[in-house]
């Protein structure tokens, strides 16, 4: 039976290697090609076909997902409007998170207009990190200071050429791991707040600076908040079935709601991972959708 379960795991990922990595990388020569005979001619033209792009690689790793790795996932909260642009932040407990969100994205009809902040590195990833570069995705180096110009150059840029936008946020900035935790523990420490055991503590000058930058051109923030049974699974987990089901609970926040002064939305993402951090807390041991 051993040889058996082998046999199909290797399958599978055979599979995902045909039907994820290969198209991007056709992708990749396609989306070149986009830059010589699109770009100098129809910078609209190049954006739509880049897009088209995004949607199909997206969407391909969205029904994989749930038609190769067999997962259930559970949507809770708001009901969500479709063609809405929006900031949507998430908390980020390991690279399965990010497919999993497509999901939302395809539903709502942007699943090729997701804008992702991404650290700069990897720009010069192929495939991936060459196919965000064409579609306006954020590449930043974790330090406001150097970030803060190229971050509302690409607003204003959202704004002057009324691009849809689903701007994908994890505003704790990486992955929850325990020795950010620990950093995280010395925050809350400084700040006299309680302390944080499921998220960290987000970054609040990226999401400010989002919210007062894209204000007036996304409508809400969505916030959403990712449960797993167990362990969170990596990129390959999803899609070789072994995870069974994931929960996803959102809720839509119209941007006024936010405040607008800078230190109201900062105080507003912080008290939604103090939420956040309860509900990952109260899920511990119970079934999905519970």
């Amino acid at each position: 039976m051993n040889w058996m379960r082998s046999f199909f795991a290797f399958l599978k990922a055979l599979i995902l290697f045909f039907t994820i990595f290969i198209p991007l990388l056709l992708i990749n020569v396609l989306q070149v090609l986009s830059f010589l005979f699109f770009y100098p001619f129809s910078k609209k033209l190049f954006r739509e076909f880049n897009v088209t792009m995004a949607g199909l690689w997206w969407g391909g790793c969205e029904w994989s997902v749930r038609n190769i790795g067999g997962i259930e996932i559970i949507q809770t909260g708001d009901n969500l409007p479709t063609e809405e642009n929006v900031i949507l932040i998430s908390n980020h407990q390991g690279w399965g998170d990010i497919p999993i969100l497509f999901k939302l994205a395809k539903e709502a009809k942007r699943i090729g207009n997701m804008k992702w902040f991404v650290k700069d590195g990897l720009k010069y990833l192929p495939a991936i990190g060459w196919g965000m570069s064409f579609i306006d995705c954020l590449f930043v180096k974790r330090n406001w200071q150097k970030d803060k110009k190229k971050i509302e150059a690409t607003f204003k840029k959202f704004f002057d050429h009324d691009i849809p936008i689903w701007l994908m946020l994890f505003p704790e900035g990486t992955r929850f791991r325990k020795d950010k935790l620990e950093f995280t523990h010395k925050i809350t420490e400084k700040k006299n707040l309680p302390p944080l055991k499921h998220v960290l503590m987000p970054r609040v000058k990226g999401f400010s600076a989002s919210v007062q930058g894209l204000r007036g051109h996304c409508g809400a923030v969505y916030d959403v908040t990712i449960l797993y049974e167990g362990a969170a699974p990596s990129f390959f987990d999803l899609f070789l079935g072994k995870v069974k089901r994931v929960s996803l609970h959102v809720e839509r926040f119209p941007m006024d709601k936010l405040g607008r002064e800078e230190k109201d939305i900062q105080d507003w993402i912080i008290d939604r991972f103090y939420l956040k951090n309860k509900m990952l807390s109260e899920s511990r041991g119970l079934p999905l959708g519970h």
